[in-house]
């Protein structure tokens, strides 16, 4: 068994995750409460203009020698510390992203895939194949996370909820690949 033998499980799991991507966001709406409100969102807003898009450091230093410097001292003690993502300017679109999104789920499936065809052979039943590739799909849903909390302060109930969504992942895609595999 081959990873192109694994095309219709790879092609399932990624639509059944997307839907369950699309209720997690659209019904449950337990993401909701990841964002906060500025204090002053206009005075934000109006700081943040001019800024092309991309991932901002403040106060910006990426050099540690700069932190010996007194000047930049005073400016991570008297805060705000950030990282900021700035986006293009206009009312968001979906398509793009949920194309995007179904390609990743695709992209996972074929890991799936790859750990499946070779660590299982045809005769698999049902509850292996749905470990390896429950196992791979959960794995490669979740663990990228820790480091942005760690490193970049996502905060932990955050990256705990996106646990939550990587096990229905998981979970699913297990199925399908236990089922049709």
């Amino acid at each position: 068994m081959g990873i192109i033998d694994l095309w219709l499980p790879i092609l399932v799991s990624a639509a059944v995750c997307w839907v369950m991507s699309a209720i997690i966001w659209t019904v449950l709406k337990y993401h909701n409460r990841d964002y906060a409100q500025t204090a002053d969102e206009e005075a934000v807003r109006a700081a943040l203009k001019g800024n092309r898009p991309g991932f901002y450091l403040l106060p910006y230093c990426v050099d540690p020698a700069e932190l010996k410097n007194e000047d930049v001292k005073r400016k991570y003690e008297e805060g705000p510390l950030a990282y900021i993502t700035m986006l293009p300017s206009g009312v968001p679109t979906m398509g793009a992203k949920l194309i995007a999104q179904i390609a990743f789920f695709i992209a996972v499936g074929i890991v799936c895939a790859y750990f499946v065809s070779r660590t299982l052979g045809p005769e698999a039943d049902y509850l292996a194949t749905f470990r390896v590739a429950g196992a791979v799909a959960f794995l490669a849903n979740s663990f990228a996370y820790i480091p942005e909390s760690i490193w970049f302060g996502r905060p932990w109930p955050m990256t705990v909820k996106s646990f939550v969504d990587a096990l229905l992942y998981g979970l699913l895609t297990g199925g399908v690949f236990g089922w049709l595999a």
